[in-house]
């Protein structure tokens, strides 16, 4: 079995490193060239725990091979980016484009599956697209769906051990998919149809959505009625039924933040609480930046001069190098907008350098700064030692003793 992954992301990498891991040979493809290079060097371009060393193993061992082309295989997995649009609608061009790429190489037997996050139907509309164009494919091959759900920071684990929902248009094809992952997942697989199981990617990361839509609620509650949020979330739990999860300034990455608009946008008078989950989370970002804003008018009006400040962290979440869809970056981004000659000190330990932002070391920056931000509750920003002159705005519980 030749399996072909196209993309090499921070999803499609670790899939196909421990897919070939499990002894079968891998080609994955990119459009982007430096990612290739780097693969075939046995390194790696994202940062995720464990995953370097087993790239470096099933590189070393022929398993895995990164190209920029399509080769022919028995097993296509699509695992390229499924963004939105304006006006919050989804984009599956990529999702589209691959497929088309890998329509000549399909022959009698293949199984094509889709991992992208997708909105109700993609995997049908794939389907007709394939048979319009290979007509003589017709119920020939099997086509599925089948959604990650994994975390970062513990993507190795969790792809292993995580339970899996897998659709097919057919149940031949749902039952071709599930004997696929039995070679590499531990987990549960749990059969259904595609339409089901695409909804089931959007169900979860909705779920999750305004259930952190709470919790922002709450802090903005908080903040007018002079409450410790952080202290408050903590004695409510207390409640053995009671389970409300941490505020933050916003929610990002490309799963919460962008998968509850493919359902909205599709049935916008019947999702009415999914909708207004996405509102709150993404006005939680534009309320952090006002604070900062105000904060620094406040000092400057108490000291009669212009604050320095940090912003400590750009990611979407802590512990990781992924800035898609972050609101630390929309807040930093907002702040500097709105800068009149302050000195500021952009954190974010995570990755090396940034093409718009000039990075600084977290060390000096909260030395350094007058008003220190803090965006994402990075592993580094804990035992921070923060004189008492300092003013801080911690949106993401960094210092919380709850």
């Amino acid at each position: 079995m030749k399996v072909v992954t196209l993309g090499l992301g921070y999803i499609g990498l670790p899939t196909s490193a421990l897919i070939a891991k499990n002894g079968i040979a891998v080609h994955g493809v990119d459009l982007n060239e430096n990612v290739v290079h780097t693969i075939n060097e046995g390194k790696i371009h994202i940062v995720e725990p464990s995953l370097e060393e087993v790239v470096e193993e099933v590189v070393r061992k022929g398993f895995l091979k990164a190209s920029t082309s399509i080769e022919s295989g028995d097993v296509y997995l699509i695992v390229v980016p499924t963004p939105f649009k304006s006006k919050n609608e989804p984009d599956i061009s990529f999702v589209s484009a691959a497929t088309k790429a890998v329509i000549p190489y399909l022959k009698k037997g293949d199984l094509y599956i889709i991992e992208s996050t997708s909105p109700i139907g993609t995997t049908e509309k794939m389907m007709d697209l394939i048979f319009s164009e290979r007509p003589e494919l017709t119920n020939e091959i099997f086509i599925a769906y089948c959604p990650e759900r994994v975390l970062p920071g513990n993507i190795m684990y969790e792809l292993v051990h995580n339970d899996r929902v897998i659709g097919g248009v057919n149940d031949i094809s749902t039952q071709k998919a599930l004997a696929f992952y039995k070679h590499f997942v531990n987990g549960n697989l749990h059969g259904t149809n595609a339409r089901t199981a695409e909804m089931c990617k959007l169900t979860e990361n909705s779920s999750r959505d305004v259930q952190i839509a709470f919790a922002n609620e709450l802090s903005l509650i908080c903040d007018k009625a002079n409450i410790n949020v952080w202290e408050l979330i903590n004695l409510a739990n207390k409640h053995p039924r009671v389970n409300i999860l941490q505020p933050g300034c916003g929610v990002g990455g490309h799963c919460i933040a962008v998968d509850p608009y493919f359902i909205v946008a599709d049935y916008p008078m019947e999702s009415q609480l999914i909708g207004k989950a996405r509102e709150i989370n993404n006005y939680k970002s534009f309320w952090c930046a006002e604070k900062v804003k105000t904060t620094k008018l406040e000092f400057q009006l108490k000291h009669g001069k212009k604050p320095s400040i940090a912003l400590m962290g750009l990611a979407f979440k802590p512990n990781i190098d992924d800035l898609r869809e972050s609101p630390a970056k929309y807040i930093a981004q907002k702040v500097l907008q709105d800068a009149q000659n302050e000195e500021f000190y952009i954190v974010e330990p995570n990755i090396t350098s940034h093409q718009v932002f000039k990075l600084t070391h977290y060390k000096e920056a909260v030395e350094k700064a007058d008003i220190i931000v803090f965006l994402v509750n990075h592993q580094e920003f804990k035992n921070l030692d923060i004189k008492s002159d300092k003013v801080v705005l911690d949106f993401c519980g960094v210092h919380s003793n709850f």
